[in-house]
């Protein structure tokens, strides 16, 4: 159905037929083509595509590269500042209180009313049903944050004195920054899917006194570990019940925010300077244990900077939906655009998101239909599930429905590359496939992870709007490179290529370090590739109580500008945009001595329709990869029963033949989508439940491990997979 080579989907239909429909578009696009053509002024879009946007500033291979203006000329300094004399991020906030005091500023949806829905496997699914937005102007948003701000003063918390964030992604979190951002308490930030030993190890490291939670994440994890964080004092809860908080240890105070924020104390405001920390933002954890990045006013309104300036037309008519963590450098960031330019903020979560999403009642509306966002932060996770499902759907339809879909997906796709739009492709097939994100949707950005190139192309043709995809870590604020973006209502798609990242950012530049070992150099041909290493005032201050950590990653050159050296490998193509190929820690020498890149396994298999997740894992000691597999349940379901097999999920799971069916197929997918033969996984082991850190440790994963595996590997794989765990 899919040919992943050319991104064509296959037009499996009567050959007759087929050149009658070519036919009648051809002659349609001929009759509109001139006017169209003058009109739009579609003649120069791929001129605009083609424009170097990025070159060396020293002439040599390896740079450093620097974004390029309008003009085609080397911005000669590094951009800082996004408006004159907003230097830190209380005074953000500050500027959209005084030039939109009476926009919507923050968002969230009304719970009208919680149902538990009994599944048929027996579990109970919680379901909400939810009503309209309830809005707070910049103005009140901006006077929250001062009352809570001066309230948590009054609890004893000092300026330039952390305090803690352990909440999911909501108006109240933004509201408790700005307080922080306001007083100058640099805030931790935690992420609400780690486990109790990180938690404890970020609050111990930071010395935390005061903490702000919710409810839900207070219990669920956060008090099981209060013994744990001996200097805990004041804990303060963001949701309005209850009042009253018995059963915690002695010496710790429970609050609710609005109580706080009615102490209505007054001390003296401690402004902050552009060089304090503002966040320290802990890492997911991934490779040990979580890293503090110590960030300060000016490396977020650096990143904030260049980041505002590859985003289109962005001004207060745009409506941004929030859901990822923000405890996460991608959303923190991304909302500090919106406020610094008046947008709206609604939120959602992951389970709200669209009308088919886990915890929205069937015949009631997700958060993007009520709130039809022109704005949205996507991971690919999102985005490949968005993908896998209408593809599905896609093959479920009627001879003719399919046809017409794979028909006007691939003529848009030939127009694209063209430099061309389809007004009737899009209003005509594409309008349900926008409609999943609110039908308003005009600028996504991708980042946190790769973006598979058919993943980035789908999105591309069936959201009609540009997908750009960035580059950055928390080390660099999140910013590094973003892809050049046009919207459709400026009759303008300027680089729809895929599985690239972008040119660097107004407010950073980058160079490439040869890396020996992987055989990447700055003088290879065609392009230079290499070590990316990022600087500009967007890089951060260094991890927290980590000297070792920060002299081998950052350093600062002659001129004292800070660098990171991010431990990806990159390729910059001639057009001065950037492809990351590869990773240091991704890289796994096989026995045999063939190099796999783990990472690009993993993007490659996921768009396989049978994989939900998957996480690829090979050492030196064997001559194969092997895989764990979170299996799509209606998929595989629907497989099971071709076969005849009867039984619960996990037993499906568990079953071998499944197994066996299962790696066939990923087999085949690896083979379409170009993996090289020893890249391909050779042994799979089914999950029945996704990884979270409520799964444990010890999981059918691991028993594969066991058999397969010398024993001195076994705790480094555990390790490894608890992380896993905690990141996704």
């Amino acid at each position: 159905f899919y040919r992943a080579a050319s991104m064509k989907l296959k037009e499996d239909m009567n050959p007759l037929l087929l050149q009658v429909f070519r036919s009648v578009v051809w002659v349609c696009s001929f009759i509109t083509f001139l006017p169209w053509y003058f009109l739009s002024g579609a003649g120069t879009n791929l001129d605009r595509a083609r424009r170097v946007k990025a070159r060396s500033v020293s002439g040599r291979p390896a740079g450093p590269y620097r974004a390029t203006n309008q003009a085609g000329g080397i911005h000669q300094k590094l951009v800082w500042s996004l408006h004159l004399g907003v230097d830190t991020l209380d005074k953000v906030m500050v500027h959209g209180a005084t030039r939109f005091p009476e926009r919507d500023c923050l968002g969230t949806r009304e719970v009208l009313n919680e149902e538990d829905e009994l599944q048929p496997n027996g579990k109970v699914f919680k379901k909400v049903i939810l009503g309209e937005y309830q809005w707070m102007s910049y103005e009140e948003t901006y006077q929250a944050a001062v009352c809570f701000g001066s309230g948590l003063a009054a609890l004893g918390q000092r300026p330039q004195c952390n305090i803690a964030i352990f909440c999911e992604t909501r108006a109240e979190w933004m509201i408790a920054a700005q307080a922080c951002f306001i007083y100058n308490f640099p805030l931790v930030t935690l992420y609400s899917t780690l486990g109790g030993a990180a938690i404890a190890h970020g609050l111990n490291e930071t010395e935390i006194t005061h903490i702000i939670t919710s409810k839900d994440l207070l219990h669920s994890r956060l008090k099981a570990i209060l013994l744990e964080v001996p200097r805990l004092q004041h804990i303060i809860v963001v949701d309005s019940k209850p009042t009253s908080w018995p059963g915690f240890p002695r010496g710790i105070m429970v609050h609710n925010l609005v109580a706080v924020q009615e102490l209505g104390s007054r001390p003296d405001n401690s402004k902050p300077l552009p060089s304090d920390i503002a966040v320290i933002m802990y890492t997911s954890g991934s490779t040990g244990i979580p890293k503090g990045v110590m960030i300060s006013h000016s490396n977020i309104i650096a990143g904030i900077t260049g980041m505002a300036e590859r985003i289109p037309d962005l001004d207060e008519t745009d409506t941004y939906i929030g859901y990822l963590p923000l405890a996460h450098v991608l959303e923190l960031s991304a909302e500090m655009v919106c406020i610094s330019h008046g947008c709206r903020i609604g939120y959602s979560s992951p389970q709200t998101l669209a009308d088919q999403s886990t915890k929205i009642k069937k015949g009631s509306k997700g958060d993007t239909s009520v709130l039809k966002p022109t704005l949205m932060a996507a991971v690919p996770e999102i985005m490949d599930r968005i993908y896998k499902n209408v593809m599905t759907k896609v093959e479920e339809m009627s001879s003719v429905q399919r046809t017409l879909f794979v028909l006007a997906y691939n003529y848009k796709m030939e127009q694209m590359t063209k430099g061309y739009r389809t007004p009737l492709c899009d209003s005509l097939v594409f309008r349900k496939v926008r409609s999943l994100l609110g039908g308003h949707m005009r600028v996504l950005l991708s980042g946190g992870a790769p973006l598979s190139a058919a993943t980035q192309r789908f999105m591309n043709i069936c959201l009609c709007c540009p997908v750009g995809q960035g580059y950055g870590l928390t080390e660099t604020c999140g910013a590094g490179t973003i892809r050049r973006m046009k919207t459709p209502a400026a009759w303008e798609m300027w680089d729809y290529s895929t599985g690239r990242v972008g040119a660097p950012l107004v407010c950073s530049e980058i160079t490439l370090k040869d890396w020996e070992e992987g055989g990447y150099y700055s003088t290879d041909k065609p392009n230079p590739r290499g070590e990316i290493v990022i600087g500009g005032p967007n890089v951060t201050m260094g991890y927290y109580k980590n000297e070792v950590k920060n002299r081998e990653d950052f350093f600062v050159d002659s001129n004292g500008q800070r660098w990171f050296c991010t431990g990806d490998i990159g390729e910059l193509h001639p057009d001065g945009c950037l492809k990351i190929i590869d990773r240091k820690k991704d890289l796994v020498k096989l026995q045999a001595g063939e190099y796999v890149s783990l990472g690009k396994v993993e993007a490659m298999l996921k768009n396989c329709p049978f994989v939900d997740n998957i996480c690829a894992y090979a050492n030196s000691d064997q001559s194969y990869v092997i895989g764990f597999v979170v299996p799509n349940q209606k998929q595989l379901t629907v497989l099971a029963e071709q076969r005849g097999l009867r039984g619960s999920w996990e037993e499906i799971c568990n079953n071998p033949d499944m197994e066996r069916d299962v790696l066939r197929i990923i087999t085949e997918a690896a083979l379409s989508a170009k993996l090289e033969r020893f890249e391909i996984p050779k042994k799979i082991r089914l999950s029945a439940e996704p990884w979270t850190p409520e799964t444990g440790l010890v999981t059918d994963a691991f028993k594969l491990k066991r058999k397969e595996l010398k024993s001195h590997y076994q705790d480094d794989i555990e390790r490894m997979f608890f992380w896993v765990c905690v990141l996704l």
